[in-house]
């Protein structure tokens, strides 16, 4: 009776929590865990050695700081100082007779005047700027080498002729041997004049035709005497520009 009052309890109707098991830790996580524990035993107050009041932080004693001098630097000799020493007195007691009023009145009534620097205007009230920096002035007509021809001119002239002669003989030994020849002024003169002499022939027969030229033998007469003073002008216009004429040898 006393065993069923004891298992009949009002905590009893009360859910109960299901309990899981709790597993043992494995070794090797104990071993983490001590070995970590060492990390943090220091936590706290450092066990630093108190710095003494003395070794207190001064001014300036974190700047860079220069070498120490080496003794030669030290050995040289300081040059001379151009300003005197403090502890330099000067030369007392210096008087000079010298009369500056009557000195400096002799060397203005002496002395030449001073000339005025020539200037230009740009416009009536404009500013005023020097002329010998302006360009105006033809100094250059003072040279020594003005009006001589310069060196490099006469160098290129001298090159260009060099050429040209080269350039001649090598078209003469081209001629000789395409057995060219070339023609004398003579020459040239009476080839030039035997065709002014048949244009003057030619065109003279042309006058000669009738006004009114109504059969084809004529119109063709008069096409062909066209036709030749065109070629004699043109043979002859040819002989005046060219100067030197080259023919072939037959």
């Amino acid at each position: 009776m006393t065993a069923q009052c004891a298992q009949e309890s009002i905590y009893n109707l009360l859910p109960r929590l299901e309990e899981k098991p709790v597993k043992p830790p494995r070794p090797s996580v104990k071993r983490e865990v001590e070995k970590n524990k060492a990390r943090w035993k220091t936590m706290g107050p450092a066990k630093v050695a108190v710095p003494s009041p003395k070794n207190f932080l001064q001014k300036h004693s974190k700047e860079p700081k220069l070498p120490a001098r080496k003794k030669e630097q030290d050995s040289k000799k300081l040059p001379a100082l151009s300003v005197p020493r403090r502890t330099d007195h000067p030369v007392m007691g210096i008087q000079s007779k010298k009369n500056f009023i009557n000195t400096n009145a002799v060397a203005a009534i002496t002395g030449l005047p001073k000339k005025p620097q020539p200037i230009y205007v740009d416009r009536r009230q404009g500013d005023k700027y020097l002329l010998e920096t302006s360009g105006l002035v033809p100094k250059y007509i003072k040279k020594k080498d003005y009006g001589v021809t310069p060196k490099y001119v006469t160098q290129r002239n001298e090159e260009m002729k060099r050429a040209q002669k080269e350039y001649e003989a090598g078209i003469l030994e081209h001629l000789k041997k395409r057995a060219m020849k070339q023609l004398s002024d003579e020459e040239r003169r009476s080839l030039l004049q035997g065709l002014k002499k048949n244009w003057e022939e030619v065109y003279r027969e042309f006058q000669g035709l009738s006004v009114e030229i109504d059969t084809i033998p004529k119109k063709i007469y008069k096409e062909k005497l066209e036709s030749q003073m065109k070629q004699l002008e043109h043979d002859i216009e040819v002989i005046e520009k060219h100067k030197v004429i080259y023919i072939a040898n037959e």
